[in-house]
């Protein structure tokens, strides 16, 4: 039963993170995230890159959303996407949690 917990608690992290970046992106460039990468500079690429690795389960499910309510996909789309953007939400809520952990104690 903890595994199952530990499991979740990361996903929700890591969700929770990418819903955070997708915002912050939103706010400062009043326009959503997306997985297209337009950058001039450098730090503009990496921001964005960053952006995507971090944010990708929020562009993901947003999309999902939208394109069942919109356009009308099956129900098996909205599926899929919800299981690929948990399983993106898994593997950045372990980089996060573990990297939240090391500062942790490299403080104390």
């Amino acid at each position: 039963m903890l595994n199952v917990l530990t499991i979740v608690y990361l996903c929700t992290a890591g969700f929770v993170a990418a819903g955070f970046l997708a915002s912050l992106h939103q706010m400062i460039t009043s326009r959503p995230p997306q997985f297209a990468l337009s950058a001039e500079t450098f730090p503009q690429g990496l921001g964005y890159a960053v952006l995507c690795v971090f944010g990708g389960p929020f562009i993901i499910m947003r999309n999902a959303i939208r394109g069942r309510t919109i356009e009308h996909r099956p129900i098996g789309w909205l599926v899929a996407s919800c299981v690929i953007a948990l399983t993106w939400s898994l593997c950045s809520g372990v980089v996060l949690v573990n990297f939240a952990s090391t500062i942790g104690s490299a403080l104390v």
